[in-house]
Protein backbone atom coordinates (compact mmCIF):
# COMPACT_ATOMS: atom_id res chain seq x y z
CA UNK A 1 0.00 0.00 0.00
CA UNK A 2 1.43 3.22 -0.97
CA UNK A 3 2.25 5.99 1.76
CA UNK A 4 0.49 9.24 1.84
CA UNK A 5 1.83 12.31 3.17
CA UNK A 6 -0.27 15.37 4.43
CA UNK A 7 1.42 18.51 4.05
CA UNK A 8 -0.12 21.76 5.07
CA UNK A 9 1.70 24.64 4.02
CA UNK A 10 1.41 27.54 6.66
CA UNK A 11 2.33 31.41 6.83
CA UNK A 12 1.35 33.27 9.99
CA UNK A 13 -1.64 30.55 10.38
CA UNK A 14 -1.49 30.11 14.17
CA UNK A 15 -5.20 30.70 14.48
CA UNK A 16 -6.17 28.39 11.84
CA UNK A 17 -3.71 25.30 12.50
CA UNK A 18 -5.55 25.50 16.14
CA UNK A 19 -8.60 24.97 14.65
CA UNK A 20 -8.04 22.55 11.25
CA UNK A 21 -5.21 20.67 12.41
CA UNK A 22 -7.76 18.28 15.01
CA UNK A 23 -9.69 16.98 11.87
CA UNK A 24 -6.53 15.98 9.94
CA UNK A 25 -5.01 14.28 13.10
CA UNK A 26 -8.03 12.48 13.65
CA UNK A 27 -9.21 11.60 10.40
CA UNK A 28 -5.70 10.79 8.59
CA UNK A 29 -5.24 7.62 9.78
CA UNK A 30 -1.84 5.99 8.58
CA UNK A 31 -0.89 9.07 6.23
CA UNK A 32 2.45 11.03 7.80
CA UNK A 33 1.54 14.82 8.86
CA UNK A 34 3.74 17.22 8.01
CA UNK A 35 3.49 21.53 8.17
CA UNK A 36 5.30 23.47 5.80
CA UNK A 37 6.18 26.76 7.99
CA UNK A 38 6.82 29.39 5.14
CA UNK A 39 8.90 31.48 7.41
CA UNK A 40 5.69 33.01 9.81
CA UNK A 41 6.53 35.71 11.77
CA UNK A 42 3.87 34.95 14.33
CA UNK A 43 3.27 32.15 17.32
CA UNK A 44 2.86 29.26 14.46
CA UNK A 45 6.28 27.32 14.88
CA UNK A 46 6.17 27.41 19.01
CA UNK A 47 2.02 26.91 18.72
CA UNK A 48 3.24 23.42 17.07
CA UNK A 49 6.15 22.43 18.57
CA UNK A 50 4.51 22.92 22.04
CA UNK A 51 1.22 21.52 21.40
CA UNK A 52 1.64 19.16 18.34
CA UNK A 53 5.49 17.56 18.49
CA UNK A 54 4.36 14.90 16.52
CA UNK A 55 3.73 16.65 13.42
CA UNK A 56 7.06 16.57 11.57
CA UNK A 57 7.66 20.49 11.13
CA UNK A 58 9.58 21.78 7.76
CA UNK A 59 10.92 25.14 8.13
CA UNK A 60 10.96 26.79 4.56
CA UNK A 61 13.68 29.92 5.24
CA UNK A 62 11.70 32.38 3.32
CA UNK A 63 7.88 32.52 2.60
CA UNK A 64 8.06 31.62 -1.55
CA UNK A 65 4.18 31.39 -1.81
CA UNK A 66 2.20 28.73 -2.67
CA UNK A 67 4.50 27.69 -5.52
CA UNK A 68 8.33 28.00 -4.11
CA UNK A 69 6.66 27.03 -0.20
CA UNK A 70 5.85 23.87 -1.36
CA UNK A 71 8.92 23.02 -4.04
CA UNK A 72 11.15 23.57 -1.02
CA UNK A 73 9.37 21.64 1.39
CA UNK A 74 8.74 18.86 -0.92
CA UNK A 75 12.30 17.74 -0.98
CA UNK A 76 12.33 16.79 2.21
CA UNK A 77 9.32 14.26 1.47
CA UNK A 78 9.70 10.88 0.97
CA UNK A 79 6.19 9.15 1.30
CA UNK A 80 4.66 7.94 -2.01
CA UNK A 81 1.94 10.19 -2.40
CA UNK A 82 1.19 14.19 -1.68
CA UNK A 83 -1.55 15.71 -0.36
CA UNK A 84 -0.98 19.36 -0.12
CA UNK A 85 -3.71 20.65 2.21
CA UNK A 86 -4.49 24.47 2.80
CA UNK A 87 -4.49 25.44 6.60
CA UNK A 88 -8.02 25.97 5.94
CA UNK A 89 -9.57 22.90 5.53
CA UNK A 90 -11.00 20.68 7.28
CA UNK A 91 -11.21 16.86 6.10
CA UNK A 92 -14.16 13.89 7.14
CA UNK A 93 -13.86 10.37 7.90
CA UNK A 94 -12.47 7.94 5.51
CA UNK A 95 -11.25 10.98 3.06
CA UNK A 96 -8.20 9.39 2.18
CA UNK A 97 -9.55 5.73 1.29
CA UNK A 98 -11.45 6.62 -1.71
CA UNK A 99 -8.34 8.78 -3.10
CA UNK A 100 -6.23 5.66 -2.12
CA UNK A 101 -8.10 3.15 -4.04
CA UNK A 102 -8.06 5.54 -7.25
CA UNK A 103 -4.43 6.15 -7.59
CA UNK A 104 -4.06 1.99 -7.03
CA UNK A 105 -6.48 1.00 -9.60
CA UNK A 106 -5.50 3.39 -12.09
CA UNK A 107 -1.56 3.57 -12.97
CA UNK A 108 -2.18 6.76 -14.92
CA UNK A 109 -3.96 8.79 -12.58
CA UNK A 110 -0.57 11.32 -11.49
CA UNK A 111 -3.34 14.09 -9.87
CA UNK A 112 -6.54 14.03 -8.09
CA UNK A 113 -8.69 16.34 -6.17
CA UNK A 114 -11.31 15.12 -3.82
CA UNK A 115 -15.01 17.02 -3.59
CA UNK A 116 -14.16 20.25 -2.03
CA UNK A 117 -17.72 21.99 0.13
CA UNK A 118 -18.37 25.20 1.61
CA UNK A 119 -17.59 25.21 5.11
CA UNK A 120 -19.74 28.07 5.95
CA UNK A 121 -22.67 27.06 3.72
CA UNK A 122 -21.51 23.19 3.97
CA UNK A 123 -24.35 21.97 1.02
CA UNK A 124 -22.61 24.28 -1.19
CA UNK A 125 -19.78 23.16 -2.92
CA UNK A 126 -16.85 25.73 -2.31
CA UNK A 127 -15.25 28.52 -4.52
CA UNK A 128 -11.39 27.28 -4.66
CA UNK A 129 -11.97 23.96 -6.71
CA UNK A 130 -15.43 22.62 -6.49
CA UNK A 131 -15.72 19.22 -8.57
CA UNK A 132 -12.88 19.62 -10.42
CA UNK A 133 -11.30 22.31 -12.75
CA UNK A 134 -11.99 22.89 -16.17
CA UNK A 135 -10.94 26.22 -19.27
CA UNK A 136 -13.03 27.35 -21.35
CA UNK A 137 -12.14 28.43 -25.13
CA UNK A 138 -9.89 31.18 -23.99
CA UNK A 139 -8.25 29.42 -21.35
CA UNK A 140 -10.80 30.71 -18.40
CA UNK A 141 -10.60 28.54 -15.42
CA UNK A 142 -14.28 27.21 -14.27
CA UNK A 143 -15.08 23.95 -11.81
CA UNK A 144 -17.92 21.69 -11.85
CA UNK A 145 -20.74 23.41 -9.32
CA UNK A 146 -18.78 27.27 -9.53
CA UNK A 147 -19.17 29.08 -12.21
CA UNK A 148 -17.49 32.64 -11.95
CA UNK A 149 -18.75 33.67 -8.03
CA UNK A 150 -21.97 31.18 -8.55
CA UNK A 151 -22.06 28.18 -6.65
CA UNK A 152 -23.96 25.21 -6.92
CA UNK A 153 -25.77 23.55 -3.69
CA UNK A 154 -24.32 19.63 -3.72
CA UNK A 155 -27.21 17.86 -4.35
CA UNK A 156 -25.39 14.37 -5.55
CA UNK A 157 -24.87 15.92 -9.11
CA UNK A 158 -20.99 15.32 -8.57
CA UNK A 159 -20.71 12.30 -6.58
CA UNK A 160 -18.65 10.66 -9.54
CA UNK A 161 -15.23 9.83 -10.52
CA UNK A 162 -14.27 11.21 -13.83
CA UNK A 163 -10.84 13.17 -15.79
CA UNK A 164 -11.10 16.97 -14.97
CA UNK A 165 -8.42 19.22 -16.44
CA UNK A 166 -7.33 20.75 -13.79
CA UNK A 167 -7.43 19.83 -9.30
CA UNK A 168 -7.32 22.62 -6.93
CA UNK A 169 -4.62 23.27 -4.82
CA UNK A 170 -6.59 23.38 -2.20
CA UNK A 171 -6.75 19.66 -1.79
CA UNK A 172 -4.44 18.05 -4.08
CA UNK A 173 -3.51 14.58 -4.05
CA UNK A 174 -0.40 13.96 -6.72
CA UNK A 175 2.60 11.21 -6.45
CA UNK A 176 5.71 11.99 -5.61
CA UNK A 177 7.15 10.54 -9.39
CA UNK A 178 4.88 12.68 -10.78
CA UNK A 179 5.59 16.04 -9.00
CA UNK A 180 9.18 15.48 -9.55
CA UNK A 181 9.11 14.39 -12.93
CA UNK A 182 7.37 18.22 -13.83
CA UNK A 183 9.58 19.95 -11.73
CA UNK A 184 6.89 20.78 -9.26
CA UNK A 185 5.15 24.47 -9.74
CA UNK A 186 6.18 27.20 -11.50
CA UNK A 187 7.65 29.58 -8.68
CA UNK A 188 6.93 32.52 -11.34
CA UNK A 189 3.62 32.25 -10.49
CA UNK A 190 4.00 32.83 -6.36
CA UNK A 191 0.33 31.97 -5.93
CA UNK A 192 -2.93 31.45 -7.99
CA UNK A 193 -3.69 28.84 -10.61
CA UNK A 194 0.01 27.05 -10.50
CA UNK A 195 -1.89 24.45 -9.66
CA UNK A 196 -3.72 24.59 -13.31
CA UNK A 197 -0.59 24.83 -15.18
CA UNK A 198 1.13 21.98 -13.03
CA UNK A 199 -1.98 19.84 -14.37
CA UNK A 200 -1.39 21.11 -17.66
CA UNK A 201 1.82 20.15 -18.02
CA UNK A 202 1.04 17.00 -16.40
CA UNK A 203 -1.27 15.85 -19.20
CA UNK A 204 0.93 17.02 -22.15
CA UNK A 205 3.79 14.25 -20.18
CA UNK A 206 0.83 11.98 -20.60
CA UNK A 207 -0.39 11.68 -16.90
CA UNK A 208 -4.05 11.78 -15.85
CA UNK A 209 -6.54 14.41 -13.59
CA UNK A 210 -9.31 13.18 -12.02
CA UNK A 211 -11.55 14.26 -9.64
CA UNK A 212 -12.69 12.00 -6.59
CA UNK A 213 -16.18 12.60 -5.75
CA UNK A 214 -15.98 9.75 -2.81
CA UNK A 215 -13.61 12.22 -1.28
CA UNK A 216 -14.77 14.98 0.82
CA UNK A 217 -13.61 18.11 2.84
CA UNK A 218 -14.66 21.16 3.65
CA UNK A 219 -12.60 24.92 2.76
CA UNK A 220 -13.37 27.85 4.47
CA UNK A 221 -11.47 30.03 1.81
CA UNK A 222 -10.24 33.08 1.48
CA UNK A 223 -7.36 33.02 3.95
CA UNK A 224 -4.49 34.18 2.35
CA UNK A 225 -6.32 36.49 -0.51
CA UNK A 226 -10.11 36.82 -0.33
CA UNK A 227 -11.84 36.46 -4.01
CA UNK A 228 -11.78 39.91 -3.92
CA UNK A 229 -8.80 41.32 -2.85
CA UNK A 230 -7.15 43.16 -5.83
CA UNK A 231 -4.08 41.29 -5.89
CA UNK A 232 -5.93 38.12 -6.43
CA UNK A 233 -7.26 39.99 -9.67
CA UNK A 234 -3.94 40.69 -10.76
CA UNK A 235 -1.96 36.81 -10.08
CA UNK A 236 -5.04 35.48 -11.74
CA UNK A 237 -5.24 37.09 -14.80
CA UNK A 238 -1.49 37.13 -15.26
CA UNK A 239 -0.94 33.60 -14.67
CA UNK A 240 -3.62 32.50 -16.78
CA UNK A 241 -1.56 34.52 -19.54
CA UNK A 242 1.37 32.40 -18.38
CA UNK A 243 -0.30 29.09 -18.56
CA UNK A 244 -1.64 29.60 -21.97
CA UNK A 245 2.39 30.84 -23.19
CA UNK A 246 3.53 27.74 -21.89
CA UNK A 247 1.64 24.79 -22.57
CA UNK A 248 -0.62 25.49 -25.63
CA UNK A 249 0.74 24.36 -29.33
CA UNK A 250 1.88 28.12 -30.88
CA UNK A 251 -0.93 27.88 -33.91
CA UNK A 252 -3.57 27.78 -31.06
CA UNK A 253 -1.92 29.71 -27.99
CA UNK A 254 -1.39 33.00 -29.85
CA UNK A 255 -4.71 33.80 -31.18
CA UNK A 256 -6.25 32.99 -27.79
CA UNK A 257 -3.62 35.36 -26.64
CA UNK A 258 -4.73 38.14 -28.92
CA UNK A 259 -8.24 37.18 -27.68
CA UNK A 260 -7.02 37.94 -24.29
CA UNK A 261 -6.11 41.30 -24.52
CA UNK A 262 -9.86 42.47 -25.93
CA UNK A 263 -11.67 40.33 -23.29
CA UNK A 264 -9.58 41.38 -20.03
CA UNK A 265 -9.96 44.79 -21.21
CA UNK A 266 -13.59 44.68 -20.98
CA UNK A 267 -13.27 42.94 -17.85
CA UNK A 268 -11.17 45.83 -17.29
CA UNK A 269 -14.16 48.30 -18.13
CA UNK A 270 -16.77 46.40 -16.38
CA UNK A 271 -14.48 46.73 -12.83
CA UNK A 272 -14.47 50.77 -13.53
CA UNK A 273 -18.40 50.44 -13.91
CA UNK A 274 -18.57 48.50 -10.84
CA UNK A 275 -16.77 51.27 -8.99
CA UNK A 276 -13.89 48.22 -8.54
CA UNK A 277 -10.52 50.46 -9.80
CA UNK A 278 -7.98 48.97 -7.95
CA UNK A 279 -9.15 45.61 -9.60
CA UNK A 280 -9.65 47.52 -12.97
CA UNK A 281 -6.00 48.94 -12.33
CA UNK A 282 -4.73 44.80 -11.59
CA UNK A 283 -5.97 43.45 -14.42
CA UNK A 284 -3.62 46.17 -16.57
CA UNK A 285 -0.63 45.59 -13.77
CA UNK A 286 -1.39 41.52 -15.02
CA UNK A 287 -1.13 42.47 -18.72
CA UNK A 288 2.26 44.95 -17.87
CA UNK A 289 3.79 41.71 -16.09
CA UNK A 290 2.78 39.23 -18.37
CA UNK A 291 4.52 41.12 -21.49
CA UNK A 292 7.42 41.55 -19.95
CA UNK A 293 7.95 37.85 -19.06
CA UNK A 294 6.78 37.02 -22.21
CA UNK A 295 10.21 35.76 -23.33
CA UNK A 296 10.73 34.04 -20.03
CA UNK A 297 7.43 32.05 -20.56
CA UNK A 298 8.13 31.30 -24.26
CA UNK A 299 11.46 29.61 -22.56
CA UNK A 300 9.57 27.27 -20.36
CA UNK A 301 7.46 25.83 -23.07
CA UNK A 302 8.22 22.04 -23.05
CA UNK A 303 6.70 19.77 -26.24
CA UNK A 304 2.46 20.35 -25.60
CA UNK A 305 -0.60 19.06 -27.50
CA UNK A 306 -4.01 20.84 -26.99
CA UNK A 307 -5.99 18.40 -24.53
CA UNK A 308 -8.88 19.34 -26.47
CA UNK A 309 -11.45 16.66 -24.64
CA UNK A 310 -11.14 18.75 -21.61
CA UNK A 311 -11.57 22.51 -22.58
CA UNK A 312 -15.31 23.82 -23.27
CA UNK A 313 -15.84 24.94 -26.43
CA UNK A 314 -17.64 27.89 -25.54
CA UNK A 315 -17.06 31.26 -24.18
CA UNK A 316 -17.51 31.02 -20.25
CA UNK A 317 -17.71 34.81 -20.16
CA UNK A 318 -20.66 35.00 -23.18
CA UNK A 319 -22.12 31.70 -21.39
CA UNK A 320 -22.03 33.57 -17.67
CA UNK A 321 -23.02 36.95 -18.80
CA UNK A 322 -25.38 36.85 -21.81
CA UNK A 323 -27.00 33.31 -21.60
CA UNK A 324 -27.23 33.70 -17.51
CA UNK A 325 -25.99 29.78 -16.98
CA UNK A 326 -24.91 29.02 -13.64
CA UNK A 327 -24.25 25.82 -13.12
CA UNK A 328 -22.00 23.13 -14.74
CA UNK A 329 -24.34 20.44 -16.23
CA UNK A 330 -25.91 23.49 -18.77
CA UNK A 331 -22.94 24.98 -19.69
CA UNK A 332 -21.24 21.74 -20.86
CA UNK A 333 -22.48 18.29 -22.16
CA UNK A 334 -20.07 15.51 -22.01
Amino acid sequence: MQSIAVIILNWNGRNLLERFLPSVLAHSGDAVIYVADNASNDASVAFLEEEYPEIRLIRNPVNGGFASGYNMALGEVEEDIYCLLNSDVEVTPGWLDPVRELFASNPEAGIIQPKIKDLMRPDYFEYAGAAGGFLDLFGYPFCRGRIFQSLEKDQGQYNDTREIFWATGACMFIRKSVFRDLGGFDPDYFAHQEEVDLCWRAQNRGYRVYYCGGSEVYHMGGSTLNNMDPRKTYLNFRNSLFSITKNLPRKKAFPIILARLLLDGVAALRFVFQWKGLHAWSVLRAHASYYRQFPRMIRKREKVRFVQKYHAATSIVWSYYVHHVKDFNNLVKD
